[in-house]
């Protein structure tokens, strides 16, 4: 029989209870990487509507220009998974995104997944009659330039059903190792640090 707390409510749990959900949460922890390459791979399974690739699609085409333009890992990782909360939140989708992410890239990656929705609409949001400058609220943010980059670079321009994307594959063990890492760790986070997109000039 499996080890089990006896409280019902979490306000009487005892110390040593709560070790034991620590120790029993553990193994769940370390399978978060392939429960996000499983997500993955279900977003290949499900079309964008109207446009001519999949999701999954779109996530390896941006990953792979990021990969061909020397981002480093962080930046690949996050450009490949910018879109992983569409599934669950399309509305808010770049939050749910970022959060995914938060605890184990830096902190500047988090900030322009967050914020790549409302870069976008530089895009298509007058055609829905939106404020197509709705991203110039951030002009005076540290990432505002790395977002637009991001957004020009990886994002809006990933919708190519010719463009030779790298498989999933390629990027698995990126994966693991980033969210491999120790969450929140101050080292990997570096708050406030903004970093170049790529390696190229």
């Amino acid at each position: 029989m499996s080890e089990t707390v006896s409280f019902t409510a979490m306000k009487d749990g005892t110390r040593e209870e709560y070790q034991l959900l620590a120790k029993l949460e553990k193994p769940f922890l370390a399978l978060t990487a392939e429960r996000v390459l499983e997500e993955l791979r279900r977003a290949g399974e499900a079309t964008l509507e109207g446009y001519r690739i999949t999701r999954l699609q779109h996530g390896l085409q941006s990953g792979t220009r990021a990969l061909r333009d020397g981002a480093d890992i962080d930046w690949v990782v996050g450009a490949l998974l910018h879109d992983i909360g569409d599934g669950l939140a399309p509305q808010n989708h770049d939050r749910m995104s970022a959060e995914v992410i938060r605890p184990f890239v830096r902190w500047d990656v988090s900030w322009v997944v967050e914020h790549h929705g409302i870069f976008q609409m530089l895009y298509y949001g007058h055609h829905y009659g939106w404020d197509r400058n709705a991203r110039d609220q951030f002009r005076d943010h540290p990432c505002f330039d790395s977002c637009a980059e991001f957004c020009e670079r990886w994002d809006q321009s990933s919708f190519d059903p010719d463009y030779p994307t790298e498989p999933l594959t390629t990027f698995e063990p990126m994966v693991r190792e980033v969210f491999g890492r120790k969450a929140y760790d101050p080292a990997v986070i570096q708050e406030g640090h903004v970093s170049p997109l790529t390696s190229h000039v």
